[in-house]
This record gives C-alpha cells, sequence and structure tokens, in this order.
C-alpha cells in the first residue's frame, strides 16, 4: 500500500468563515480537514492546476 505525503500547514480563519466550513463539513460528513481539503482540490481541478492523473479521478458525485 503507498502512503500520501502530506505536508502540515496552519491556516488562519476568522470565526464566521470557519463556522461555515465547520457547517458544510457536517452537511457532507466530512472533518473539517476533510472539506478544506476538498474544496482545495475542487478549486485547483476547475483552475486545471492539477497533475492530469488527479484531473481525471472521478467527483465523488459522479461515482
Amino acid at each position: 500500500m503507498s502512503e500520501k505525503k502530506t505536508k502540515n500547514f496552519i491556516l488562519r480563519v476568522d470565526a464566521e468563515t470557519m463556522d461555515a466550513i465547520e457547517a458544510w463539513a457536517a452537511d457532507e460528513f466530512r472533518s473539517t480537514n476533510g472539506q478544506l481539503q476538498w474544496i482545495i482540490t475542487e478549486a485547483l481541478r476547475k483552475a486545471k492546476r492539477l497533475p492530469k492523473k488527479k484531473q481525471q479521478e472521478p467527483k465523488p458525485e459522479e461515482l
């Protein structure tokens, strides 16, 4: 099994934005971290800034 490499970093977000992210994550049964990763990945995919391999992965709603 291959391990995914991750990088840790600190993100400062205002309280209202964080509340909205946490609520969205709860609505979709994700952790807050998972929701942020999904939001970032989707933004990168839409901007065509992901490597081609990642661009071709099916979105969860397409499964």
